[in-house]
């Protein structure tokens, strides 16, 4: 039986001084895949904004344009959706992937052959460079000729052990070297962190942003708003398509991972971000909420 979430996101910033023209873009909608149906998708902008339209990205990802044309000092987003996803990865044996060498190789382009359109994510990215430390750091799991998936678990549980995660450690901007020499940061740290050992490995990686339900601790209940957004990756097999990893928590993503965008960084796929006339400083209040369906 798939399993039904309702996810709810709130963005809103309060301005010092008032805005008189915003242009904005948000990756809120969930995608729809084989393993995961977006029943519905509910997107408020408070205020009404003058133009809003909604396209696919690049990446295949759902985003929203808006621009607010009238005076504001406020601006809130709210996305409200329902999805229901369905067990992935669970036939995966790690053993059976190719040799990681292998994989690698497939991404050089060759004149006369197909090109590999994975190949885009075996390259450095604004929030991701190559970098030799990441390349060392990784080698330890890449023995020769072992199986891609293999490495790449164990290279996760490194990751999950050897890394401490820390809320408010780190902020957008805080380089991947930076985290991963304190060996310390958010989400969006480990992802980086493991992008940028793979990419530096030749092997093709991408950034996974989305939403996690959690367990509340036992005998409390669930908190609306206490959830925070998502990040995690995914590495290309050949025989099993993109294979998503969460090294956060050390975990293959089932089906309590909800998958809104995919891109080469944190980046190309950020919530919510735009460019205001005005404005000055401001503060900023995020709400997310994940649910199973029958508790909202």
């Amino acid at each position: 039986m798939p399993t039904q979430l309702y996810v709810a996101h709130e963005t809103t910033y309060h301005y010092a001084s008032r805005v008189d023209l915003a242009q904005h873009l948000a990756w809120l909608e969930p995608v729809s895949q084989p393993w995961q149906q977006l029943e519905s998708c509910a997107l408020t902008i408070t205020p009404e904004p003058a133009y809003l339209s909604r396209v696919t990205d690049y990446f295949g990802n759902t985003q929203h344009r808006f621009s607010i044309t009238a005076p504001h000092d406020a601006l809130c987003v709210k996305a409200e959706s329902v999805v229901s996803l369905s067990p992935r990865f669970t036939n995966v044996d790690p053993a059976a992937s190719p040799a990681w060498e292998a994989v690698r190789a497939a991404m050089h382009f060759q004149v006369g052959m197909p090109f590999a359109p994975e190949s885009e994510f075996a390259y450095p990215s604004p929030f991701v460079p190559l970098l030799r430390q990441l390349h060392d750091y990784a080698l330890a799991s890449f023995m020769p000729e072992r199986p891609l998936l293999d490495a790449v678990l164990e290279l996760m549980h490194r990751i999950h052990r050897e890394f401490t995660y820390a809320a408010a450690s780190t902020e957008v901007s805080t380089p991947v070297l930076e985290a991963f020499n304190a060996r310390m940061g958010v989400c969006q740290d480990f992802a980086h962190i493991m992008i940028g050992c793979l990419r530096a490995l030749g092997l093709p990686a991408r950034y996974v942003s989305g939403y996690l339900l959690t367990d509340p601790p036992p005998g409390q209940p669930r908190l609306l708003g206490a959830d925070a957004s998502h990040a995690w990756l995914s590495v290309w097999c050949p025989v099993h398509g993109w294979v998503d990893l969460d090294p956060t928590n050390d975990v293959v993503p089932t089906c309590a991972h909800v998958v809104v965008a995919v891109g080469r960084d944190y980046g190309d796929v950020t919530p919510l971000r735009g460019v205001i006339q005005g404005g000055r400083d401001h503060t900023l209040d995020v709400a997310v909420s994940v649910l199973p369906l029958g508790g909202v």
